[in-house]
């Protein structure tokens, strides 16, 4: 059995974790962390008491509960905070919240590695998003001119998103850095093309009725090709938090994106 706490138990995400940690016959659910603290975790996803309280102090809680693992989705400005805290008590932290900058993964790789503790990061949860991802990154080898346009819930903290900087990421592993469009182009509006990474327009859109959704578009002489992905609801990300939990163990270091756990 695999010990697992959560640390942002009482949003929308990481009441889909209790609940999916709950119901895996091979995770045992023994914690969770939230500024809303003092409720029972049955009564945040609608099952009986178990006994287990949403604490506060998330070193307390580490200390009492002594998880194996710690699934975070909290928030970008305290989610580096947590990692460190956790990899310094030998807990290997599973993180969704995105935000990150490199410096703060290098330092998380660091503790990592200090503390013979894996880490694990992924910028997004749900397995089509990573095929999406995949796909993108092979068809960048024959038709380079692409631009990313990801949409989701106005609440989203962070922009661009990380499954769409992940994705450049990938294609950038087999496409050159090159300028699109007219080289003569203008904003009249600052911002109307989008985030620009090596050539690349990365365009946000947050708006109420979205979860998370990418498409990734290509052109080419008389044609174009959309790859898309939509996560419908949450419960989309929850199988690919459920085999990071049960994985993360067997890594070393700091491990990046949840291709790298697939067989």
């Amino acid at each position: 059995m695999v010990r697992v706490m959560v640390s942002g138990a009482c949003g929308k995400m990481g009441r889909s974790v209790l609940n999916a940690v709950q119901q895996d016959p091979q995770l045992e659910l023994v914690g969770a962390v939230d500024l809303n603290a003092g409720s029972d975790i049955g009564d945040l996803i609608g099952i009986p008491k178990t006994g287990i309280t949403v604490q506060a102090d998330l070193v307390e809680a580490i200390v009492s509960a002594k998880p194996d693992v710690l699934v975070d989705f909290t928030k970008p400005s305290v989610v580096f905070s947590n990692a460190c805290i956790a990899l310094k008590h030998r807990v290997s932290p599973v993180i969704g919240t995105t935000g990150l900058s490199d410096e703060h993964k290098a330092e998380i790789k660091n503790l990592a590695e200090k503390n013979d503790t894996a880490a694990f990061i992924a910028p997004n949860f749900a397995i089509g998003a990573i095929l999406m991802m995949k796909m993108a990154k092979e068809a960048a080898k024959y038709m380079p001119h692409v631009e990313i346009i990801e949409l989701h819930h106005d609440n989203k903290l962070d922009a661009p998103s990380g499954t769409a900087l992940g994705t450049v990421e990938m294609i950038r592993e087999v496409r050159k850095s090159m300028q699109q469009g007219n080289p003569d182009e203008f904003e009249k509006v600052a911002g109307a093309r989008g985030a620009n990474v090596d050539g690349i327009h990365i365009h946000s859109v947050r708006l109420p009725g979205y979860v998370a959704h990418q498409e990734v578009i290509f052109g080419g002489l008389g044609q174009t090709l959309t790859i898309r992905h939509d996560s419908i609801n949450r419960d989309s990300f929850m199988p690919g938090v459920v085999l990071a939990c049960k994985k993360v163990k067997g890594l070393q270091g700091l491990v990046i994106g949840l291709e790298n756990l697939l067989d």
